[in-house]
């Protein structure tokens, strides 16, 4: 039944995010190979919904603790405005058959996060090891392994073969409130041999369950060990955090507001 409750509930998190504006803050250092930090940065952006079939809008708020200037925020949020007009116009003279193709595209999408998380759910073996209050809320605590020899239909869910690690899940219903995982050997990341992920890098996502009793990032964290070109070892801690969530009022699929500058 748990398993059951999760997977009808679970969804990627850009799915989660799809309707909302929300500010992403994000801490990237940078260690070399003798634990030396080389870099360390923080930026700010604001985060807003994309057009249809398009990345959401990324508004650069600061970066290293310097503002991004008013008049370059106005320039972009101008080119944006044009953007989006343009989408308008293009909109108002398609024919039935292009949005429909724009129909079956967002449904493609939409067929192909999915099939990500039905891989997941293949891959790996869930195991109830009890109950943890986590974020303020009760939890059941799984540990996840890997099976190795399933046949899966993403890449992604190739990769999952290679991390074991643990979840919690929301008692009262059923959302997934955290996930830990860690690589259990080295993985290609799909550029032969110019960069791989090393057994030991882990990832961490957090979600906190909002006012209207919707489940949504709240935090991600990357401890990433790579080796580049063969010469550089390096490890990368990246967290990321969410907030200020909330709904964007207008539908994308129709018109788009840019927000006013600050």
């Amino acid at each position: 039944m748990l398993r059951r409750e999760v997977r009808a509930r679970l969804q990627i998190d850009d799915a989660r995010q799809r309707d909302y504006i929300y500010t992403e803050t994000e801490r990237r250092l940078i260690v070399d190979g003798h634990g030396r930090t080389r870099e360390e940065h923080v930026t700010v952006t604001e985060s807003y919904p994309g057009l249809p079939g398009k990345p959401r809008w990324e508004r650069r708020l600061s970066e290293d603790g310097h503002m991004v200037p008013a008049a370059e925020l106005a320039k972009h949020d101008r080119e944006r405005q044009e953007e989006a007009e343009a989408y308008l116009k293009k909109r108002a003279r398609m024919t039935k058959a292009e949005l429909d193709d724009e129909r079956r595209d967002h449904e493609k999408h939409k067929q192909e996060q999915s099939a990500i998380i039905d891989d997941a759910f293949r891959v790996f073996v869930f195991t109830m090891t009890g109950r943890e209050r986590v974020g303020g809320v009760e939890t059941i605590a799984l540990t996840i392994e890997p099976r190795r020899d399933v046949k899966t239909e993403t890449r992604q869910g190739g990769w999952a073969k290679h991390f074991r690690g643990k979840a919690w899940i929301s008692e009262s219903d059923y959302e997934l409130a955290r996930l830990d995982m860690e690589a259990i050997d080295t993985l290609s990341l799909g550029l032969g041999v110019l960069a791989r992920l090393h057994e030991g890098s882990t990832v961490s996502f957090e979600r906190r369950r909002m006012d209207d009793g919707v489940w949504l990032p709240a935090r991600a964290a990357v401890v990433a060990s790579a080796r580049v070109l063969l010469l550089k070892h390096l490890r990368r801690n990246t967290v990321t955090e969410y907030s200020g969530y909330r709904r964007f009022g207008v539908a994308t699929s129709a018109t788009y507001d840019v927000p006013a500058t600050r």
